[in-house]
């Protein structure tokens, strides 16, 4: 600060030494600038020292502070290095770990789908043996199904897909025939039930004509009965009469014939 101050002090001198009136007037700033007491010149020259000292501690200060940053750089970059090296490890164990999880669960899916695959294979044969009028194709699909041998769960899954679509599309067309069959089938059921309703009220129409004249006919036939029964009844009671009359005749004639005899007319029943 003070070379700053005293370079400034000759640049004015040396700027105004040009009249006499700037040299008269240089002469005096000079003589007021050196005209100290002895408190003053005891209060300049410790701020001359202490002006030094800071430039030397201003001088240490910054040598210490690069330093310090200097190091603080250097702790920064082996902390990054430390933190990239320890975030490796993390990773790569982490890593490690996902990827004996994943090879496990790769395991366990492989032996669920060959379980699942055997189970598909045993119940098809079952149902194909137990189902003999099932078609070959859906027999075929099931064993198909069973075979599988995919590596990839995706592949497995789409191709799961494919054929549950075309098994879907085939039940659909089946279920839709069906549907057609049904409803023939319960229109013809409808038909016969009308049929046999219609046919049932004639034939309970006849049957109704036919009691009433099996009635008419039994009436008649009991009214005949009982009229040759009467005509009997009354033939019997005449055909009485008439043999009582013939025997009183004959006692009455046998009377007067002294030949005859009761052995030649035998008794009536």
């Amino acid at each position: 600060m003070s070379a700053i101050k005293s370079s400034s002090r000759k640049k004015k001198t040396t700027t105004e030494s040009g009249t006499p009136k700037t040299e008269l007037k240089r002469m005096t700033v000079e003589e007021d600038d050196f005209d100290f007491d002895a408190d003053q010149l005891k209060q300049r020259a410790p701020k001359k020292q202490r002006s030094t000292f800071e430039d030397d501690f201003d001088a240490d200060l910054s040598s210490d502070i690069k330093g310090l940053m200097s190091a603080l750089h250097q702790i920064k970059e082996k902390a990054q290095k430390d933190g990239q090296k320890k975030k490796e490890e993390t990773i790569s164990s982490v890593a490690t770990e996902i990827r004996s999880k994943f090879d496990e669960l790769k395991s366990k899916v492989e032996k669920e789908r060959q379980n699942f695959a055997k189970a598909l294979s045993k119940s098809s044969r079952e149902v194909c043996k137990e189902n003999p009028h099932l078609k070959q194709t859906t027999c075929k699909n099931f064993s198909t199904l069973s075979q599988l041998n995919i590596k990839t769960p995706l592949s497995l899954r789409t191709q799961c897909e494919n054929l549950l679509k075309n098994e879907t599309s085939k039940f659909q067309a089946v279920y839709e025939n069906f549907c057609k069959d049904k409803n023939s089938h319960l229109q013809a059921l409808k038909d016969i039930i009308t049929k046999y309703e219609e046919e049932k009220e004639r034939l309970f129409m006849r049957y109704e004509q036919h009691r009433k004249k099996e009635k008419s006919m039994i009436s008649e036939h009991e009214k005949a009965c009982a009229t040759k029964i009467s005509e009997l009844e009354e033939s019997l009671k005449k055909k009485k009469q008439d043999d009582k009359t013939f025997s009183i005749l004959r006692k009455t004639l046998g009377s007067f014939l002294d030949n005859a005899s009761d052995e030649d007319f035998p008794p009536d029943d």
